[in-house]
């Protein structure tokens, strides 16, 4: 008599994050990065503003829409700048974009991510250290840009290279720089009527995390 032999169970891969935005304003912020250039985007912490511009990079990504993601963000709680910090850029700014670089293994998935990290096609550049640089075929997202100066805003987005978009996000209402302004509100203002730039604002009613934190922030 012959025996059926047992099939081991295979283990069950995890499932990319599929795409799809929650709310009528994240849909209208997808149009505005599809159809523009550059787009910026302001609005409270959990209204989607970094997600919903991760997930539209990996889609171009994974799509070869672009060859690049450029993920950077301003560093203002070291005090005395990333030159103070140990390690190489990538160790120094890499603590600072944990929540992104999370969003993206979530749609990309961990093998697709660590497979594009290391020919570099998913950069995280300090943006203090992006002047000089142009960047090609590449979706680049400038996050807590509330941190950023005005003049440090005006340098990234000069380095918009052929093919490429650019998403600037943050929230207008807080800034951790002392002694000066931050750039993003006067950026939006400025550029709001030029052709190929969308400025979008999300609010607390776009907030998809625990349903407390929209009621904490109608109060706050």
């Amino acid at each position: 008599m012959t025996k059926r032999r047992n099939k081991k169970s295979q283990p069950s891969r995890p499932q990319r994050k599929k795409f799809k935005p929650k709310t009528d304003n994240q849909s209208d912020y997808i149009v505005g990065m599809s159809e523009n250039d550059i787009t910026f985007c302001s609005g409270p912490a959990g209204s989607g503003k970094t997600a919903v511009a991760v997930g539209l990079a990996c889609e171009y990504f994974l799509q070869n829409k672009v060859e690049k993601i450029i993920l950077t963000r301003p560093v203002v709680e070291s005090g005395r700048g990333l030159g103070y910090l140990p390690g190489s850029l990538n160790e120094k700014i890499a603590p600072y974009l944990v929540p992104v670089v999370e969003e993206i293994k979530l749609y990309l998935g961990r093998e697709t991510y660590n497979s594009a990290r290391s020919v570099n096609a998913i950069e995280m550049c300090p943006l203090e250290y992006m002047r000089g640089r142009n960047f090609h075929s590449s979706f680049m997202i400038l996050d807590e840009a509330q941190n950023a100066t005005y003049e440090q805003i005006k340098m990234f987005l000069t380095r918009i290279g052929m093919g490429s978009k650019a998403v600037i996000n943050g929230d207008v209402s807080q800034t951790d720089l002392q002694g000066c302004d931050g750039g993003l509100d006067l950026c939006m203002d400025r550029l709001e009527d030029v052709d190929g730039v969308c400025v979008c604002e999300l609010t607390p009613s776009d907030i998809v995390r625990n349903g407390i934190i929209s009621r904490i922030l109608e109060k706050l």
